[in-house]
């Protein structure tokens, strides 16, 4: 088992930064994939980023070149720096973790443990 809780959501005016941190707990030491989606209303849950082995990383095409994924596998935690963010980056961010060794990092039916979401909200 896999615990993970986001943290680091609020409130941004566009073109603002936020940081998002994802805290693991529990069987950490089989992760494969961890991974950033994120859900707006009436919307279906979107991918942003993946982080898999050391310097490996993949980013959905909307939020390339201003987002980034990082992981610290020492303390157990994994960062999504956004910048530049826009209204439409607004939706509930989610931490996702996978211990299968292979599939599409894109794909949520990848990921075995899901956080349960924070809210991000691109607004002047």
């Amino acid at each position: 088992q896999v615990q993970l809780v986001e943290s680091g959501g609020g409130v941004v005016q566009p073109g603002g930064s936020l940081k998002l941190s994802c805290a693991a707990s529990g069987q950490t030491f089989d992760i494969q994939y961890m991974g950033w989606f994120r859900q707006a209303p009436g919307k279906e849950r979107e991918f942003v980023a993946a982080t898999w082995s050391v310097g490996s990383s993949d980013y959905g095409e909307s939020v390339k070149g201003r987002f980034t994924i990082s992981r610290d596998r020492a303390a157990n935690m994994m960062y999504l720096q956004m910048n530049i963010l826009k209204p439409e980056d607004t939706a509930v961010y989610y931490c996702a973790a996978s211990l299968k060794y292979f599939g599409s990092w894109s794909r949520t039916g990848l990921y075995d443990y899901w956080g349960s979401g924070t809210q991000v909200t691109v607004s002047a």
